[in-house]
């Protein structure tokens, strides 16, 4: 049974373990810091915290769901409040996540989805190899040039490897990668293709059927939070974090350690 540490208090994650705590000294490990200086005001236990922060990014389950199936395991949780956990952790879990990524394929399918913000649409860039490995996204108000380089120029510096770029028949996205191409020794073949984009618009509905209950999102700050945790989610359970060599945690387990 794996615990970790948070201040004096080793708590052990396990089949949810709701309202206790339960001290391990033979397998002690301290959070990561990022994730302890988020975690520094708040009294709840951990495993309460990170359980009710994964199932939001895992599952289609709006905050009042949550909050019943809390009450349900004696842990009385306001709704707002796991809103707030989800906000303050999943930054830094996502920055954590990054840094344990397995690289990705060198063939891209782009495309963006439309997210309710405020009731207003507004468009989640994505990309996936032609394995259905997440390469990266990216929340933008606008659908155009500006927004797609920015998306492509994200992707480049955290991927690195960039040789072939599938695209629908979007001139927008079309005019930011020849922008992007005209600065570069090596370009970057580009093919427009609908059929072959499949792969990624099959990858979106993950994200959407997560999405959905939610009914849209407040702000646009909070959107970009929760999305990236909604990502972040869906690569874990695609197999795309590094885990030391002959281990198979799952996909809780692995979000779990993001916290470590």
């Amino acid at each position: 049974m794996t615990a970790v540490t948070w201040g004096s208090v080793a708590v052990t994650r396990s089949a949810m373990m709701c309202g206790t705590t339960r001290t391990t000294e033979s397998s002690m490990k301290t959070l990561n810091p990022a994730v302890a200086r988020v975690l520094k005001r708040l009294h709840y236990p951990l495993d309460v915290i990170l359980t009710c922060v994964r199932w939001y990014v895992a599952y289609p389950l709006s905050l009042r769901h949550l909050e019943d199936m809390m009450a349900e395991r004696g842990v009385s949780v306001d709704h707002s409040t796991v809103h707030r956990w989800a906000i303050k952790l999943l930054p830094a879990l996502e920055k954590t996540f990054r840094g344990r990524k397995r690289p990705v394929g060198k063939s891209w399918r782009m495309d963006e989805t439309y997210i309710r913000v405020k009731s207003e649409w507004r468009y989640l860039y994505r990309a996936v190899d032609k394995d259905g490995n997440t390469i990266d996204f990216l929340l933008r108000a606008h659908r155009d040039k500006t927004a797609a380089r920015r998306y492509f120029e994200k992707s480049i510096v955290w991927n690195r490897a960039l040789e072939t770029v599938t695209i629908d028949k979007s001139g927008a996205n079309l005019a930011a990668l020849e922008a992007i191409n005209a600065d570069r020794e090596a370009p970057i073949k580009i093919r427009r293709s609908k059929y072959l984009n499949n792969v990624v618009e099959q990858d979106h509905r993950a994200i959407k059927r997560r999405t959905r209950p939610m009914l849209g999102f407040k702000t646009f700050r909070c959107a970009r939070i929760i999305l990236s945790g909604i990502e972040v989610m869906h690569m874990v359970a695609k197999g795309q974090m590094k885990c030391a060599r002959g281990t198979h945690p799952s996909a809780a387990d692995q979000f779990y350690d993001l916290a470590i």
